[in-house]
């Protein structure tokens, strides 16, 4: 019984430590269901330092909906650039990239 919670205990620091590296994964999902048509945004004007993100709409798997997301600016990371969210019909599925930042 000691041992498993030591194990355990180990495991959840083991978590703790990986966390922050899974912050920058790309994450990808894939659903059945066509995403909705995208909206027409207003684009604000540009800030400096900023880059915006558009709008995209994100599947909610336990309401089995999409849900929409508005677009926003945000903090601009030197030495990369912004791929924006993307959907893409692949064989009857759709598959769902997230946005994110990549080396220039």
């Amino acid at each position: 019984m000691r041992s498993s919670k030591a194990l355990l205990g180990i495991m959840f620091a083991a978590g703790l430590i990986a966390a922050p590296t899974a912050a920058f994964a790309v994450s990808e999902i894939e659903v059945t269901v066509a995403p909705p048509a995208a909206r027409v945004e207003v684009v604000p004007a540009p800030r400096e330092g900023y880059v915006w993100e558009r709008g995209y709409w994100r599947w909610d798997n336990d309401a089995r909906k999409y849900n929409w997301n508005e677009g926003r600016y945000i903090q601009n990371r030197e030495g990369h650039h912004y791929i924006q969210h993307e959907w893409r019909s692949d064989g009857g599925k759709w598959r769902f990239r997230a946005g994110h930042w990549d080396d220039d």
